[in-house]
């Protein structure tokens, strides 16, 4: 059938759709109405998108199936990267894990793998993430509270001493320094006798979020920005299994952000990456289909769903008209999702069982890649065995006992879940058109534009719990004054002693010749626009020069970056 012969048809059927509804609503609805009035005056998502009673064909204008749908595994993706999705492979179980040392997250790792998880996932602590070696004054109370302490190769060699590096697939969550932790992770892998080629995993290396929402950064945007393209470079060239970026929508959620934002704000990160390794000299189909998501799953069900379809959908099209990819995998938005953290609660700890598999259920049926689910007991600390087995086991349940991963996609098609996707790209496209306008996404970021919108939302939800508009169970109703009767972690005290004294150990006996000379090639390298630092950073580290003396180098060439107080 031609296309105008098929939009007209489509128009034929919306409009006496369009009047059987309004019948509906005069002779059925208005008479169930006089009877039992609904709940609220009006229904809206978590982000604030108001929800119709009810959803038909009419409230899909100018829908065309095969041009905003399509098929499974074929443009414009909205139905899943793959044709068969988890009828053929499950999505990998990646738990995020990291404390204290790195004997101890050792430990945890192999207590996972040992459950069933699939895919490992490091937390790192703040120091770290900062850029720090554990025995520095700047770090001195922060050692392993909300991650594993890394400060040298060592750490690394501990951290996955009888895991295998070159058979399993390992997700690091780490910004600011990211390529010399990956340095490190590289490093540790070839000691253990693999080539770097053969190493599966995700670095996710995404620093322009940190400006935007988290603000775990160091340097300023642009040399961060060199440090990011060094490693997509490095990784196109030398590591081809390797995913050099995890551009995050996680933590821009995290801070307040509603899905359109996070969604916008994602691709306006991404996009920004593949400009900037463009300019580098890199073709778009050498670097593009090693670029990876993260995103949030969070409370509202379908609004989540329609999230992860405006994404795939945008992305590919992106990548294809704006880009000129032509490989497919340039095309496809492969990504990780995390259930929401922000929604977990202290009150009630328990609950949060039931909110992480709701998220959870919602980023399989969305069609992710990998998936972590969050432990009851997050808000209150680091999560126990006995909470990140139970977490571990929700996705195992949801994948063999759900039924959701029998056929793909199974809410394409929904009137709801389409008009939803639709306003979602729609609101996604508005952004992309403000940030141009103000010059892209370095100038917005100076500007504070993400920062005033993350805020004035977070502001909005905050404010509808507060006035319980909108209910949380346990903290705004459904209260109970009882005590927490869940287990809590807590972190070994000796371990800041341990890791002090390896440091100092690792000083005294290292070649401390040879890591003067790695650090001033570093230098060197640092101030030349055009070297890659990679190899430098992998040199430096395997002669055991510390996360603290490079990063140290490099504040001294690119300086450090201070937010503006008040922006313009």
């Amino acid at each position: 059938m031609v296309e105008n012969e098929r939009t007209a048809l489509g128009e034929s059927l919306r409009e006496e759709i369009a009047a059987e509804k309004a019948r509906w609503q005069r002779e059925t609805l208005a008479r169930s109405l006089e009877k039992l009035p609904e709940r609220q005056d009006e229904f809206i998502t978590a982000s604030g998108v108001p929800v119709e009673r009810l959803y038909t064909p009419a409230d899909l204008p100018d829908f065309d199936y095969l041009t905003e749908l399509g098929f499974p595994g074929e443009y414009p993706y909205t139905r899943g990267i793959h044709a068969t999705m988890h009828r053929g492979r499950l999505w990998t179980m990646r738990m995020f894990a990291g404390f204290g040392t790195a004997e101890d997250t050792n430990a945890r790792f192999k207590y996972l793998l040992s459950k069933g998880q699939t895919g490992l996932s490091v937390a790192f602590d703040l120091p770290t993430l900062y850029g720090y070696d554990t025995d520095a004054p700047e770090a001195l109370g922060e050692f392993g509270k909300c991650g594993v302490a890394v400060s040298s190769l060592k750490d690394m060699e501990i951290l996955f001493d009888g895991i295998p590096l070159g058979e399993v697939s390992t997700s690091m969550t780490i910004n600011s320094p990211a390529a010399i932790i990956w340095a490190m992770y590289i490093a540790a892998a070839e000691n253990q006798g693999w080539d770097r080629r053969q190493l599966r995993g995700t670095l996710q290396n995404d620093i322009l979020k940190e400006y935007i929402a988290q603000k775990e950064y160091i340097f300023p945007p642009r040399p961060s920005m060199r440090l990011v393209t060094d490693t997509i470079e490095f990784g196109t060239r030398e590591m081809p299994a390797w995913n050099t970026i995890s551009i995050s929508g996680y933590h821009i959620r995290e801070a307040g952000a509603t899905a359109a934002q996070e969604l916008a704000f994602t691709l306006a990160d991404g996009m920004e990456y593949v400009r900037w390794a463009i300019e580098r000299g890199l073709n778009v189909d050498e670097f593009a289909p090693r670029l990876s998501f993260f995103f949030n799953a969070h409370n509202d069900f379908f609004e989540e769903i329609a999230k992860y379809r405006a994404a795939r959908r945008i992305w590919a099209r992106e990548m294809k008209e704006t880009f000129g990819a032509k490989d497919e995998r340039s095309m496809l938005m492969r990504f990780h999702t995390q259930t929401a953290g922000v929604s977990l609660t202290a009150q009630q700890p328990m609950v949060n069982v039931v909110r992480v598999a709701i998220q959870a259920l919602a980023a399989v049926l969305g069609g992710t890649q990998s998936l972590h689910t969050n432990s009851m007991d997050e808000a209150l600390a680091l999560p126990s065995e006995e909470a990140v087995q139970i977490a571990l086991r929700t996705q195992q349940v949801i994948a063999h006992e759900s039924g959701v991963t029998n056929t793909v996609d199974p809410l394409g098609g929904s009137y709801f879940i389409e008009a939803l996707t639709r306003h979602l790209e729609a609101e996604a496209y508005e952004y992309f058109r403000r940030i141009e306008e103000m010059g892209g996404v370095l100038p917005a970021i100076e500007a504070g534009f993400f920062q005033r919108e993350i805020a004035e939302s977070a502001y909005r939800y905050q404010r509808e719990i507060d006035e319980r508009r909108r209910i949380i169970v346990g903290v705004n109703e459904y209260v109970e004054d009882e005590d927490i009767r869940i287990p809590i972690l807590k972190i070994d005290p000796k371990g800041y002693e341990r890791q002090v004294a390896r440091l100092e150990a690792l000083r005294r006996e290292r070649d401390n010749e040879a890591v003067g000379a790695a650090l001033s090639a570093i230098e060197a390298a640092a101030r030349k626009e055009n070297e890659n630092l990679m190899p430098h950073f992998i040199h430096a580290v395997k002669v055991y020069a510390t996360l603290g003396e490079i990063v140290d180098v490099l504040r001294k060439v690119f300086g450090t970056y201070r937010e503006p107080v008040e922006w313009v």
